[in-house]
């Protein structure tokens, strides 16, 4: 604005001088936007900008620390609530005496006879499964497909289904049930056809008077006879196997299956399975 006044006046100066007459003082209409004025103006402008944008990047700075506070504070909830889920599961099992007395290693008194097939249990969720007990097993192995895996607070995690055959005995509404478990190690399986890294999970299992925390290794075993395989890790120090016998411990119940009296129908012993060691 003030530029185009100038203009203009410098325009009807020389227009007065070219046509010969006697231009009198050209003085600043007293309302037009002065120089100083307008740079007074931007100044007080790019003042207030400022100010808003330091005022909102505090203000950004604040939201992000607290959800930071908010984000540390669910993770240490969950870790709280893994914790109890595990003490709330461990509800009910008998503990288990501990002699200080010396004992003769080749002591078995205390050990429970395993055969080598057994039924066993998972209580969290909700089924039977044959297994085979393997003394040349280091690491337990569960019947699984659709294997994810995943994080969550901050800790990997694992997402499943069991992988069973139509006909493998078992509480049919929990066939396809998604399965969710923390990963508390890798193991590398060494096979005939390569290495293998499968996670480990832990879960809470039974077998007759026995009930503890088993860990498994995740692979899809429906091609085999059995979906569980026990090995040493599980029995080593509370169990014995009698080659000889199957099936010593009755199979448990579980809702919406069979009842352990008609179990012996589904007890067909395969001992031609090919395990991979």
């Amino acid at each position: 604005m003030h530029s185009r006044s100038l203009f203009l006046s410098a325009l009807c100066l020389g227009v007065l001088t070219l046509a010969g007459c006697v231009s009198p003082q050209v003085t600043q209409p007293a309302d037009d936007l002065t120089e100083t004025a307008f740079d007074q103006r931007l100044e007080s402008l790019e003042n207030n900008l400022a100010l808003r944008c330091s005022t909102q990047t505090e203000l950004l700075r604040v939201q992000a620390e607290r959800a930071q506070r908010i984000g540390d504070n669910v993770r240490a909830n969950g870790k709280l609530l893994r914790h109890l889920r595990a003490d709330v599961e461990n509800i009910g099992q008998e503990p288990r005496v501990v002699t200080t007395c010396p004992v003769k290693r080749n002591d078995t008194a205390s050990k429970e006879m395993l055969g080598r097939n057994e039924w066993v249990g998972f209580p969290t969720v909700g089924t039977y499964l044959k297994a085979r007990v393997d003394s040349g097993a280091n690491t337990s192995s569960l019947s699984a497909h659709d294997v994810t895996e995943f994080e969550r607070d901050g800790e990997s995690w694992v997402r499943f289904k069991l992988a069973l055959e139509d006909d493998e005995p078992a509480v049919d509404g929990m066939r396809d049930d998604v399965i969710e478990a923390p990963v508390t190690r890798r193991v590398k399986i060494i096979q005939a056809s390569g290495t293998d890294n499968r996670p480990v999970i832990s879960l809470l299992m039974t077998l007759g008077p026995l009930k503890q925390r088993v860990e498994f290794t995740l692979n899809d075993r429906s091609h085999l006879d059995y979906p569980v395989l026990l090995g040493r890790r599980f029995f080593m120090d509370i169990a014995l196997i009698d080659v000889s016998q199957a099936y010593i411990h009755p199979r448990p119940e579980y809702p919406g299956g069979e009842s352990a009296a008609e179990a012996e129908k589904d007890q067909q012993d395969n001992d031609s399975e090919e395990e991979a060691r």
